[in-house]
């Protein structure tokens, strides 16, 4: 069992993914601080100031300490109940952002890398056909 273990992990395919999960968690920690700290504060100063992380409706009650407070964070800490709407701008952001470049990515090696059909294209079903009847008559012919 541990040899076949072995085998698996040491194909490239799984190293390969491994790779690749971990750029992709560095990556995502980058697209969200280019969101949280560049995108969205921009488009609140574009929109007359507003921080959507502080855009919440409250489902239950607040304690008195923080009754009247707009710190999304410190709510939810506290286990009040949120609906937290700006959070989910900002992770829906984040995502349009992640999925539009590995949409860039994908292209770009799609156009680099030619797919295997495109190598060599299939020849034709009637010309296959009318190759094998030559090669029929050349036999009978030879024979």
């Amino acid at each position: 069992m541990f040899k076949e273990f072995k085998a698996f992990i040491s194909r490239g395919n799984v190293l390969d993914l491994a790779v690749a999960v971990i750029i992709g968690a560095a990556f995502s920690k980058i697209v969200s601080s280019l969101t949280d700290d560049l995108l969205m504060p921009l488009i609140g100063k574009i929109f007359g100031g507003l921080d959507f992380s502080s855009y919440f409706i409250a489902l239950g009650p607040i304690p008195a300490n923080l009754l009247g407070s707009t710190d999304y964070a410190a709510l939810k800490k506290a286990g009040v109940p949120l609906f937290g709407y700006g959070a989910f701008i900002t992770a829906a952001v984040n995502f349009v952002i992640v999925a539009f470049i590995i949409f860039l990515l994908v292209r770009a090696v799609n156009r680099v890398i030619p797919k295997a059909d495109e190598a060599a294209p299939a020849e034709p079903a009637d010309v296959t056909l009318l190759r094998e009847i030559r090669d029929e008559l050349k036999k009978k012919n030879a024979a």
